[in-house]
């Protein structure tokens, strides 16, 4: 137990794991350009009771942005990796490796207490996690949880019928004179490490709560929440174009350059219909310099022939469009923070989660425009293309005169 006036020091575990069902790769999507695992290192770090971050995943990115903000990574086995393990099972591994030794590091005591801390709450406050880390570790309570305050009137249906709680239909007293409820927000979990290891359980002995801010205790666990988050500090839903500094522009093909319609004649050939003032936008962000790349899981050769004509790079019959992205990326040598993504349907998703600006056309999925960060006015191949060329010449430094040289194309088939 640490004495009272020192600085106690814990250990914060934060489990990543790579797949997600509600949001694909969620922990590597952004708010306000940061990535979820990112900022939940930068919050614990900032704890001054916090000793060591380590982030627990299976996935070679995570791992790496989870180091990129200052945190060690312990790999996390395939068996506990899964939808249906534990945050606790992988807690203990983590404690495990700590007393073992992990990655050449040197065997060490575990320090007296164990948070797990959660990416899908992007908004912790480090001194509402600092003050928690200090009840458990002052021995005042041997478990503290984030909870955020309310005072609603709560409801439960059994059998069909609804009933009230804490309150009844015939007496509904006011705000100030109702005791409050509090829900867990699952942002943090502060634990005394042996009580923790004795039971394999986050909630043991005298449990303690942390009530944070109700504004900021934000769950994601579905597009809809993170469409929330970044409402509250960075979502860009403003028609007025605006300046978009990025290094690079990738979009889709289907949706995007097009308005997701083909003709087919009778031989099956298909046609689709672009906009002529998108390609007059691609053709002035391209005299820039700006890497331009079309990544399309369509197989027809309409996508590399509009690409011709654009004179920009092209992938398409791409069916991993997250791990092409992750390649083109590395070989241009960008920053995927500084790297746009315009999408408008599923498929986009993942690649969506690598860049720091997913952008969606206004008639995307909902899904889509729930994981954008910018969401355009203009509907594909109705000018969405146009509008984000425009954003992103708006942050750029006017173009030297073009070149009459001719430009090779790459082509890059699936």
């Amino acid at each position: 137990m640490s004495v009272p006036g020192e600085t106690p020091s814990a250990v914060v575990v934060i489990p990543a794991r790579g797949g997600s069902q509600g949001v694909p790769l969620k922990n590597l999507a952004r708010v306000d350009g940061i990535t979820l695992v990112g900022r939940a290192v930068q919050a614990s770090l900032a704890a001054p009771s916090v000793a060591e971050v380590i982030v627990s995943t299976d996935h070679d990115e995570i791992a790496a942005e989870a180091r990129l903000h200052g945190a060690r990574v312990v790999a996390r086995p395939a068996e506990i990796a899964g939808g249906t393990a534990s945050s606790e099972s992988a807690l203990l591994h983590v404690l495990d490796r700590i007393e073992a030794g992990d990655g050449g590091l040197p065997a060490q005591e575990v320090p007296p207490v164990t948070v797990l801390v959660q990416c899908t709450s992007p908004f912790i406050d480090p001194e509402d996690l600092d003050t928690a880390i200090r009840r458990v570790a002052t021995g005042e309570k041997d478990v503290v949880v984030a909870v955020s305050e309310t005072h609603d009137f709560q409801w439960r249906i059994d059998d069909g019928v609804a009933s009230p709680v804490g309150h009844t239909t015939d007496y509904r007293p006011r705000r100030q004179e109702r005791a409050p409820h509090f829900r867990e927000t699952g942002a943090f979990y502060v634990m005394r490490t042996d009580g923790f290891r004795a039971g394999s359980t986050r909630f043991f002995g005298d449990v303690g709560i942390q009530p944070v801010a109700s504004e900021w205790a934000i769950e994601i666990d579905e597009p809809r929440d993170l469409w929330l988050a970044r409402q509250l500090v960075d979502q860009d839903v403003d028609a007025t174009p605006g300046p978009l500094d990025v290094d690079a522009l990738v979009t889709d093909f289907d949706g995007v350059h097009t308005d997701d319609h083909a003709y087919v004649d009778q031989d099956g050939t298909e046609q689709v219909r672009v906009s002529r003032g998108d390609g007059m936008g691609v053709s002035l962000l391209r005299r820039t310099g700006l890497p331009i790349l079309i990544l399309s899981t369509e197989t027809n050769k309409v996508v590399a022939s509009r690409a011709d004509k654009l004179k920009v790079q092209v992938m398409h019959g791409v069916d991993d469009k997250a791990s092409a992205l992750r390649a083109w990326i590395a070989e241009q040598d960008l920053d995927p923070a500084r790297v746009a993504y315009v999408g408008n349907d599923v498929n986009d998703l993942a690649a969506m989660a690598i860049v720091g600006w997913p952008v969606a056309v206004a008639d995307a999925r909902p899904e889509v425009k729930a994981q954008a960060r910018l969401v355009l006015s203009r509907e594909g191949g109705n000018g969405a293309v146009r509008e984000i060329c425009d954003r992103i010449l708006a942050a750029r430094p006017a173009p030297a005169a073009p070149s009459t040289a001719a430009v090779q194309t790459p082509v890059v088939t699936g």
